[in-house]
């Protein structure tokens, strides 16, 4: 059951990943089509509200696959010098730590959208929507960190490696360092 519920949410962290991925592509669009478009002298205002939802969209959608993927910023010093027990005990606590923030950060943002949607509260930019729907992938994004640090914690508790140690240590031994600039 637990490695089906895992799977299923590799899946998920994989499919915001890409759309994350895709939010960075529109952003090339339309960062291109408004800069064109200033020179040919084109309307292009709304864009501008545009590229600040999809900015958000993408860091969000995308945080739980960069976290997953050992694309996070983590300071390993300690790390690296200790047991692989005492290194797992030091996992587990920074991964408690981590879910209580995350928990917060998805319940916060949770609330924010909810009341954006109960008070009918519009954008004030040229583009006018209701703001819940750009706010939605704040939302979407922090409960899919949340789980995927709580997948850790469960990962790091049953005795093995975190997904995220181990995806940096199959980038090592590949040569690939690129990461570590």
């Amino acid at each position: 059951m637990l490695d089906r519920l895992q799977a299923l949410l590799r899946k998920a962290i994989d499919a915001a990943g890409a759309l994350g991925a895709l939010c960075v592509f529109l952003l090339f669009v339309l960062m291109i089509v408004g800069g064109l478009g200033r020179q040919l002298n084109l309307q292009v205002s709304g864009i501008n509200d545009l590229v600040a939802w999809l900015c958000a969209a993408a860091s969000f959608l995308a945080m739980a696959h960069a976290f997953r993927h050992g694309d996070f910023v983590r300071v390993t010093l300690l790390l690296e010098a200790v047991s692989p027990a005492m290194r797992r005990r030091i996992d587990a606590l920074c991964l408690v730590i981590a879910s209580i923030s995350v928990a917060y950060l998805a319940w916060s943002a949770t609330a924010f959208t909810w009341e954006s949607w109960e008070f009918h509260e519009m954008a004030t930019g040229l583009v006018v929507i209701p703001i819940w729907i750009p706010q939605t992938t704040s939302v979407l994004g922090s409960w899919l960190l949340m789980a995927a640090v709580l997948d850790e914690l469960i990962t790091v508790l049953r005795g093995h490696k975190p997904h995220y140690q181990v995806a940096v240590e199959e980038r090592h031994a590949r040569g690939d360092f690129s990461a570590d600039v």
